[in-house]
């Protein structure tokens, strides 16, 4: 093969009839989408036909890696899950980190497809080009880590011996929102990807370290590059020293910090709950992702209050919102806590958030008694009750097996007020971390998405690292305006098979990919490989029954804030406008928003014309 980052190789597991086997990935396909999700959007269109529906065995559960994957490049440790997911019933894509993306190609993949359903659990061992599915049924029904610990003593193997990434008790039991965990404490977490796995009867896979066997183009480009994004990566913002935390009260200060369910902007208390009170005031120890000099994943020990001693992962922001604010706690340990928790289960920390903070409101409202809740007294911030909720949707027991379909779905089956108060899109998916209506971008992003997640920008909005200009982020016209313009280079980026926080300047990814494979990409071909996704997954979305009608946010996930920073602003006031104007700019119609064939042959897509 004449491309440098890639071994040319596709493992096709067949859970049903219990064999592997091994296709050839060839040299056009490779150039036209490059990896990570963009091999996952070709292989879910082509595979997975209208009708089929998220836990039909014939589904595809596609993991697929990139160029970047396991090339030096720092933090290129990730991987892309590609499937069709239970929240929207749609295409979903979700990233993780840790070693999986790079062991995958050491051990001679450049991705797997999953299809079919296992007659009982099982696990897949990857190791030297070849795989063996294994019995799990020793495995059925412990969480992440347990699974982790039994099957590493089962392959003798030491810490970095094998990346694992499997489910918990919440993937087996089909918890709508369910993601993968691995690497103790990487998540693909996104559209409920853990549930596909256990609707496969899939507990587990497992990657072995190996060795490179693919080439590097022009190493020392390579080098000179990647440490060039290291340094920007160290500026960007407060990840390097504080850790994803390290932008919890700056999100506070702009509104957007979630707070008791979007009732209230207002949370004194966040100063406690950063990135820089944990670092100095608990116990904190490495954990870095693979060859990631960034570093910022972290062990905490709790050093004070009703947890103290109890050590875990740190929390990500993410974690941070969905535990702290989010369910009126403001307790640190307690988060820390709930994080651990929540990874061992395998649920999803966002969906989590908004389903016990949705249900905290019904509670203190009087929609559940504590007789409808099993007892439990979730009153905001009583952590322990959140605990014992969290396993009891995980196992889907009790009022558990409600909320274990979601906010949105939970919320409707209760009717009345109380689906008013649940935070979502329409198509069933659920925010990151935030109170979007602080961050419009985001709001208006998730809501307009392929993927079940933000897809056209994420975190700090960026423009200037593009060529764009700076733009009002509370206008709808620039905020609608910017989304269209910008949209492409993050699909681009979850193609490669490397962490975001590690590489933040797009021109200097492009470059670091072109020393790896050889190739001559300009920034405006990254856009357009990232807006071949985009398109390919909004073709199978369409074919499988998504209506643009439903491109819009839940009653109060578009609610006006009633205090805080960006009281009284209303993104709804012009809903309409903001997709007319973003469906021109992506090639759409503006009354439909579906691609027009134009669109899709100058992009390569002439083959879905037709459909």
């Amino acid at each position: 093969m004449n491309i440098g980052g890639y071994t040319g190789k596709i493992l096709r597991v067949d859970l049903s009839e219990g064999t592997v086997s091994i296709e050839e990935l060839e040299q056009a396909f490779i150039e036209k989408w490059v990896g990570g999700v963009g091999f996952g959007a070709k292989y879910l269109y082509d595979e997975v036909s209208p009708g089929v529906e998220w836990s039909d065995p014939e589904n595809r559960h596609i993991w697929a890696t990139g160029p970047l994957a396991g090339s030096g490049v720092y933090g290129a440790g990730t991987f892309c899950v590609v499937t069709k997911g239970p929240m929207t019933n749609f295409a979903g894509s979700s990233q993780a980190n840790g070693y999986f993306g790079a062991y995958l190609k050491f051990s001679g993949f450049d991705g797997i497809v999953f299809q079919g359903k296992a007659a009982s659990p099982v696990y897949v061992v990857i190791k030297d080009g070849k795989a063996e599915i294994r019995s799990a049924q020793k495995l059925a029904g412990k969480d992440v880590w347990e699974t982790e610990d039994v099957i590493r003593s089962e392959l003798n193997v030491g810490k970095r011996d094998v990346s694992v990434y499997a489910i918990g008790p919440a993937g087996e039991n089909k918890v709508l929102y369910a993601p993968i965990i691995g690497d103790r404490g990487h998540v693909a977490s996104k559209n409920g990807v853990g549930a596909v796995m256990g609707s496969k009867n899939l507990k587990a896979v497992v990657a072995y370290r190996g060795k490179r066997s693919f080439e590097i183009r022009d190493p020392k480009t390579l080098k000179e590059k990647n440490d060039e994004l290291f340094e920007i990566a160290k500026v960007s913002g407060p990840i390097y020293q504080w850790g994803s935390g390290g932008g919890f009260s700056a999100v506070y200060g702009i509104g957007a910090l979630p707070v008791r369910n979007y009732t209230t902007n207002i949370y004194p208390e966040h100063e406690r709950m950063n990135g820089q009170y944990m670092r100095t005031h608990y116990e904190i120890r490495p954990k870095p992702c693979y060859r990631c000099r960034m570093a910022h994943v972290k062990e905490v020990t709790v050093t004070e209050g009703p947890y103290k001693g109890l050590s875990a992962e740190e929390p990500e922001y993410e974690l941070l919102a969905a535990f702290g604010p989010q369910i009126g706690n403001t307790e640190l340990g307690g988060v820390v806590m709930l994080s651990n928790e929540v990874d061992r289960l395998g649920i999803d920390c966002n969906e989590a958030g908004w389903v016990i903070g949705w249900t905290m409101e019904c509670y203190e409202k009087g929609v559940f008694s504590r007789d409808d809740l099993d007892g439990l007294d979730l009153t905001w911030g009583n952590v322990e009750a959140a605990k014992a909720l969290l396993n009891k949707i995980a196992r889907r027991e009790g009022i558990g097996d409600l909320l274990a379909e979601g906010v949105m779905r939970a919320s409707r089956k209760v009717g009345g007020e109380a689906a008013d108060w649940a935070i979502h899109t329409m198509k069933g998916c659920t925010p990151r971390g935030h109170d979007h209506r602080g961050r419009w971008p985001e709001l208006f992003d998730t809501c307009v998405s392929n993927t079940s997640t933000l897809e056209s920008n994420w975190g700090p909005v960026t423009p200037q690292l593009v060529g764009l200009p700076p733009f009002d982020p509370f206008s709808h016209e620039e905020v609608s305006t910017f989304n269209g313009k910008f949209n492409g280079i993050r699909q681009f980026d979850d193609c490669l098979g490397t962490c975001r926080y590690a590489s933040p300047d797009p021109k200097l990814v492009v470059q670091c990919v072109n020393a790896v494979t050889g190739w001559n990409m300009s920034l405006e071909d990254a856009f357009t490989v990232g807006l071949r996704v985009v398109n390919q997954l909004r073709m199978f979305n369409l074919a499988h029954g998504m209506e643009t009608k439903n491109e819009r946010p839940s009653k109060r996930y578009g609610s006006i804030p009633v205090d805080g920073p960006t009281k009284g602003r209303n993104i709804m006031e012009k809903w309409g406008g903001m997709l007319e104007n973003y469906y021109g700019l992506l090639g759409w119609d503006k009354a439909t928003g579906i691609p027009f064939p134009e669109t899709l042959k100058k992009l390569g897509l002439e083959n879905l014309i037709k459909d």
